[in-house]
């Protein structure tokens, strides 16, 4: 029995099925499909349509052939948690499927011996290009021993090389926007208590912090950044440390959420009123300590998924020999709650 006209043959559909049902040349329908050739934009989404209704699915192997590429990418985490790489590797994934780039995920969990082992691993896979992404804003080091010929991209942790395409996020614009909300609440009297000064973060969101005030003619409560660690026992520590050198502080602005919530539980264990008597303003939107903290927590969102969406767009750049190099940075935006 035939199939009536138009419709989808017998059996798995083949290319030249799809050039019937489009109305093209074989030729045109393998360009459509790989992105290549100039050609109507009507056309090309014929073929799309002619694809989706007979369901065609077309010979990886025979692509990666024809076009020199593999359709894959290499995403490599040096953070082993997870807490910040995985909604970077999410969104780049999310721009590279929307491609139908198949995506090799490897955990190197900070181990230079491993990131050379699963660097190695995607040599010999022919991957089209690799996204670093690390779980802090400092510099890292390029990956060294790898094929010229494979662009990368570094997500979050920029490199160190200026050569090199970084996407990161905009600390200064965060700083920014925190203390902007804070100061349009009439808050004066800021504290500010963070991470560890080695952390390029905890450095980078205090000097901001800092310069955004002296912008508004105003100085740190207590006269002094309040650097620690990113934990909710430093938080609480910290907050006792403020109340003590200056008690009239109204507003603490965190390094980070855990930090935050550490602050937030010392205000109320003191019989202080947060947001009435102290706002509070934590930095990550993490919601595991955002939504926890008593009250829940206004705070800065870095846009992870965002940067690591950008960063696949331009490595997708890189591979059609357009590379951006440079540092790219991905504004944040503030998410207001009740601690403030």
């Amino acid at each position: 029995m035939t199939s009536a006209p138009g419709s989808p043959p017998a059996g798995r559909a083949r290319l030249a099925d799809v050039a019937a049902l489009a109305g093209v040349s074989v030729g045109t329908a393998s360009k459509a499909l790989n992105g290549a050739g100039r050609m109507r934009p009507e056309t090309r989404q014929r073929v799309l349509d002619a694809v989706t209704a007979l369901g065609f699915r077309p010979n990886q192997h025979a692509q990666s052939l024809h076009s020199g590429r593999s359709w894959t990418v290499g995403l490599m985490t040096t953070d082993g948690i997870g807490r910040f790489s995985t909604p970077v590797l999410l969104g780049a994934e999310d721009a590279l499927g929307a491609g139908k780039i198949s995506v090799l995920l490897c955990d190197t969990r900070g181990d230079a011996i491993r990131e050379q082992h699963h660097l190695r691993t995607l040599t010999e896979r022919r991957v089209d290009g690799i996204i670093v992404a690390g779980r802090r804003t400092d510099h890292r080091p390029p990956l060294t021993g790898i094929d010229p010929a494979i662009p990368v991209v570094y997500a979050l942790s920029p490199s160190s090389d200026p050569a090199d395409t970084s996407v990161v996020t905009d600390d200064r614009g965060g700083a920014r926007l925190a203390v902007e909300h804070l100061l349009a609440t009439g808050r004066t009297r800021i504290a500010h208590v963070t991470g560890p000064e080695h952390h390029q973060a905890a450095r980078d969101r205090a000097r901001h912090a800092v310069g955004h005030l002296a912008e508004a003619g105003l100085e740190l409560a207590a006269g002094r950044v309040h650097f620690g660690e990113w934990s909710e026992a430093w938080g609480r520590r910290a907050a006792d440390a403020v109340l003590r050198t200056a008690p009239g502080t109204d507003a603490v602005f965190c390094g980070n959420d855990q930090i935050a919530r550490g602050v937030a539980d010392a205000l109320r264990e003191r019989g202080r009123d947060v947001p009435g008597d102290i706002a509070v303003v934590g930095y990550d939107n993490w919601d595991t300590m955002a939504l926890a903290c008593r009250p829940p927590l206004t705070t800065v969102d870095m846009n992870l998924a965002e940067i690591g969406r950008i960063a696949a767009l331009r490595l997708l750049q890189a591979i059609d020999a357009e590379p951006a190099p440079g540092v790219h940075t991905v504004p944040c935006r503030l998410v207001v709650r009740e601690s403030s």
